[in-house]
């Protein structure tokens, strides 16, 4: 039945119930017919004018027939790919979509797996570009952050492409840090801003990195506000329990002169890890390497190779004397403080143990003992050093690089400055190393 209604209503011949098609009136043509679940014209009629005036049913709602005529429209245009994206555009632009993916572009690759493949020591495009333009990044830093991705950021974002990452999703996996755990699938998350930022950072240096290659074409990273706060406050020992424990007989005498060394230099313990016979100097040490159980012998932290003053001859001497017991012939190679296997240092963590337990031999808790760590000592050093010298031959000593204007001093050597950090040092730790 064809006529004064913008529709038809008719019977197929296989069919009892009566199908309603509506004019498209864009286009001037009737629209894929609809049951109308009635069994005469009269039925199906009175039904098609309720759906004109109530809107056409749909699975879960109901449309009016202009919206209707705009979905088969979009259903029968043949599109390409261009002329798709000229409509989510457009759609974008007046705030329905926050973000879209066309098929088979950069963006249209699970965002889980970027991730993975980010940081991905082996594969990652970022890494290969780190090294290639001679930019220094440890096997053991991007080993930390593909676990993390895999801890945290996987399980929120596993259903997600790329190109959907949006900065509303940013800011919603942020706020998930300030849930109880009961509410995050029982995942501990970190107490303390330093970590969360850590976390946070794992995931969007590779948005970022994406956006600069022109993968994503947002950069949904800009403008975040970071998590705050004073970190837990780092225990460092007082002189008199310094002496005390230093006065002890230690199980492991390579850790009791380990954490001695760290105590009057500032050493880092993967530095100390990596020192071998070939960096031992007058009354100094070359530092230019440092080590770590994932990259093994690589280079320190900067980058940058440095002399660390030891005006302490009873040190020196127990280094050298430590060097010569290394069982295994490695010659210049062979490592100071050498671990039960060859070409290998002791783990660091017996550095740290052998003084957890030093500090409980002089009556210390165990739960107070945890409080201290080996890296401890690089504080202790700047704390007693910082009033002694000036900051930039500190810095130099313990290659920290805070300074803004570190890098201007870099290359000159501050007259007089091995003398001024040798003085500081017998000033501040003399008395000490001399007792024991």
């Amino acid at each position: 039945m064809k006529g004064r209604y913008p529709f038809s209503v008719y019977k197929p011949k296989i069919r009892t119930n009566y199908y309603v098609a509506f004019k498209n009136p864009d286009t001037g043509r009737f629209m894929p017919g609809i049951s109308t679940r009635k069994a005469t014209e009269a039925e199906a009629i009175e039904t098609a004018l309720e759906w004109l005036r109530e809107g056409i049913p749909q699975k879960d709602s109901r449309i009016n027939l202009k919206q209707y005529s705009l979905l088969d429209t979009v259903k029968q245009a043949d599109l390409s790919k261009a002329e798709a994206e000229i409509i989510v555009k457009e759609l974008q632009r007046r705030g329905y979509l926050r973000s879209y993916v066309l098929a088979g572009t950069k963006q249209d690759i699970d965002f889980t797996g970027y991730l993975l493949n980010f940081w991905d020591y082996e594969q990652s495009p970022y890494v290969q570009e780190k090294l290639r333009k001679n930019h220094g990044i440890h096997r053991r830093y991007v080993f930390e952050q593909l676990g993390i991705v895999k801890r945290y950021w996987i399980p929120y974002f596993q259903d997600k492409l790329l190109g959907e990452i949006t900065r509303q999703d940013i800011e919603s996996f942020i706020s998930y840090f300030d849930r109880p755990s009961s509410l995050n699938g029982g995942i501990c998350l970190p107490q303390s801003a330093k970590r969360k930022n850590i976390i946070i950072r794992a995931g969007t240096i590779p948005l970022a990195w994406a956006f600069q290659k022109e993968y994503i074409e947002k950069d949904v990273t800009t403008g975040i506000v970071w998590f705050s706060g004073k970190g837990a406050e780092r225990q460092i020992l007082s002189p008199e329990l310094t002496k005390a424990i230093f006065s002890l007989e230690w199980g492991d005498k390579r850790a009791k002169l380990a954490n001695m060394l760290a105590m009057v230099t500032g050493l880092r313990a993967g530095e100390i890890q990596g020192l071998r016979v070939q960096d031992l100097g007058d009354e100094c040490l070359y530092i230019r390497h440092s080590w770590n159980a994932i990259d093994g012998l690589k280079t320190t932290k900067t980058n940058e190779n440095r002399i660390v003053q030891i005006p302490f001859k009873s040190i020196m001497y127990e280094l050298v004397e430590l060097a010569k017991t290394n069982p295994y012939g490695e010659g210049i190679e062979g490592y100071i403080f050498y671990a039960s296997i060859p070409n290998k240092p002791i783990e660091a963590s017996i550095f740290r143990d052998a003084l957890r337990d030093a500090l409980v031999k002089t009556g210390m808790s165990e739960e107070a003992a945890k409080q201290y760590t080996f890296h401890g000592w690089r504080h202790y050093f700047t704390s007693y050093m910082r009033p002694r010298v000036d900051k930039k031959v500190l810095q130099k000593q313990t290659g920290h690089k805070t300074l803004a204007m570190l890098e201007h001093y870099a290359g000159h050597e501050i007259e007089g400055e091995k003398e001024q950090l040798r003085l500081a040092q017998v000033e501040a730790f003399g008395e000490l190393v001399e007792a024991l």
